[in-house]
């Protein structure tokens, strides 16, 4: 087992933690996107001071033109899926925006096959269609009634899954000059920047008094933000983007089986289905004889 695929899977089953920090923030008082903006300021404010003392050659950009990686990975991926995928769950439910969201890999194969001339295979192929599949029922959007679900739901959706994609294809270009830490950082530097304006400070600012959410808001930005993106770029400067995509998925999994565990969620045969059919196709897309390792 190489160690790209022990950084992605990591970085993605701290992904599927998610659910533990979002749940207390909500019942806090903060919407949606206010914790998608805490999640990027809380980040911003952990990796900043550890970049000037420890790494603060990990804060030199290369070439004025190199901020693009940083946008890209920032606004059109961070950004813009979070408001996409919320924008999924206003119109119709959490299993649809989930589901649509983890159309991720397919946008993340066919992108990576233009532009990286990364290796269409039969493995690839196989192992997208089980983490569709098993996203779907892990998620329970089958067996729901697919045919009444609007177009503007499926275009908000499928732009969720676009923007996540996204994250893999810049960091894919930036990792060429920087490290996996000055594309974290980056990263969410820039998403701070876009969305801090748009924070309801005086109706909301109060709220972060509260040791709880301060705690639970400092996490957010520490576990599953900070480590897991600095572990999953590390794996992908190690691997092709498609397969770090559909390696990736194991994060619906994770986020199940904290729900069942740790909230006490229902759980069906269903959902053990899916669970099933996602960890097949990590191992699937692990036994590609044709997929490239990258020794960095």
């Amino acid at each position: 087992m190489n160690r790209a695929f022990i950084y992605v899977l990591i970085g993605a089953s701290l992904w599927g933690t998610i659910s533990i920090y979002v749940k207390n923030l909500y019942e806090i008082g903060f919407t949606p996107m206010e914790v998608v903006t805490l999640r990027v300021f809380f980040t911003s404010i952990i990796l900043l001071p550890f970049l000037l003392i420890a790494s603060r050659k990990s804060l030199k950009i290369h070439k004025f033109s190199h901020l693009g990686y940083f946008i890209g990975t920032g606004i059109f991926s961070i950004v813009f899926f979070n408001f996409s995928m919320f924008k999924t769950i206003d119109l119709a439910t959490v299993p649809i925006a989930t589901a649509l969201l983890y159309t991720a890999p397919a946008f993340v194969i066919i992108i990576s096959y233009f532009l990286f001339k990364e290796s269409l295979t039969k493995f690839k192929l196989m192992s997208l269609f089980l983490t569709l599949i098993g996203s779907a029922l892990v998620v329970g959007l089958i067996p729901l009634d697919v045919d009444n679900i609007p177009f503007i739901t499926i275009f908000f959706g499928l732009c969720s899954g676009i923007g996540y994609a996204l994250y893999s294809i810049f960091s894919k270009f930036a990792l060429r000059t920087y490290s996996s830490l000055t594309i974290t950082a980056y990263t969410f530097f820039v998403a701070t920047i876009a969305l801090l304006p748009f924070f309801p400070y005086k109706e909301k600012l109060s709220l972060l008094f509260d040791p709880k959410a301060l705690m639970f808001a400092f996490g957010f930005g520490l576990l599953p933000t900070t480590l897991a993106y600095l572990i999953y770029t590390a794996g992908l400067n190690r691997t092709e983007a498609s397969k770090a995509a559909i390696i990736s998925t194991i994060e619906p999994v994770v986020a199940t089986l904290i729900g069942i565990f740790v909230f006490l969620e229902p759980f069906s045969f269903v959902q053990t289905i899916g669970m099933g059919a996602i960890i097949f196709a990590v191992i699937l897309i692990q036994l590609d004889p044709r997929a490239k390792e990258l020794q960095t």
